[in-house]
């Protein structure tokens, strides 16, 4: 197939640049932790740096798009890490998450093999569809994220990878329009940045109201 061929025909060198961002997400995902987050934000403006660029542009004329979204990692990355930490959820509402955190990875899962099959029919050529299917690949993995990691603070690495997949997504199909448009390169990371901010200023603000950051926490905040 020529989705399948697309993939098969990377160098190793390339293919691990790839797997860079997936397996810190995936990391952030399985394991408990604001230090293993933080860690993977580490990894994922690593990505930002080592990644080849959605639009195929040349790495110097994208080094400035490249620092900003290092920068918010890091960024996020130090936040993660000067929280206090909290204790961990009440046992009874386990079951809770339970339920949740299957809905999570099935909507997640669904998501990525409808838009990957859906891609896979396309007749794109081979680099559009890399990059498309990647994108579709780090949305899946945000979504999974927002509902597996019942954290509202940790909700913000989520948002950051939902607005790096979306804007990898925009530039791989901007590049593909004729004439192509010039569209502001730092939007979508401004966008993201600004949902970060919003998350973690919430996070904060129950931490001092004493409900605590964890979703199952929230029946204990009051108007």
């Amino acid at each position: 197939m020529h989705f399948i061929d697309a993939w098969t025909r990377l160098t190793p060198g390339d293919f691990a640049r790839l797997l860079i961002a997936p397996v810190c997400v995936i990391l952030s995902i399985a394991v408990p932790g604001r230090r293993v987050s933080a860690s993977a934000c580490v990894g994922l403006a690593l990505a930002a740096l080592l990644l080849p660029d959605a639009a195929g542009a040349p790495y110097l004329a994208t080094l400035a798009l490249r620092l900003a979204w290092a920068l918010l990692w890091l960024l996020l990355g130090a936040t993660l890490v000067r929280v206090p930490a909290e204790p961990p959820p009440d046992s009874t509402t386990r079951r809770g998450g339970f339920e949740s955190g299957t809905l999570g990875l099935l909507l997640g899962l669904a998501l990525f093999t409808l838009l990957v099959a859906a891609l896979a029919r396309a007749d794109l050529d081979d680099r559009l569809s890399r990059e498309s299917s990647y994108a579709v690949l780090l949305l899946a993995l945000g979504l999974m994220h927002l509902m597996l990691r019942r954290h509202v603070l940790r909700a913000a690495l989520a948002f950051g990878v939902l607005g790096f997949a979306l804007d990898r997504l925009v530039r791989a199909a901007e590049a593909q329009q004729v004439p192509a448009r010039a569209a502001a390169p730092l939007a979508v990371w401004l966008a993201t940045a600004l949902a970060i901010s919003l998350v973690v200023r919430i996070a904060g603000l129950r931490q001092e109201g004493g409900g605590g950051a964890w979703v199952n926490h929230a029946h204990d905040l009051h108007d």
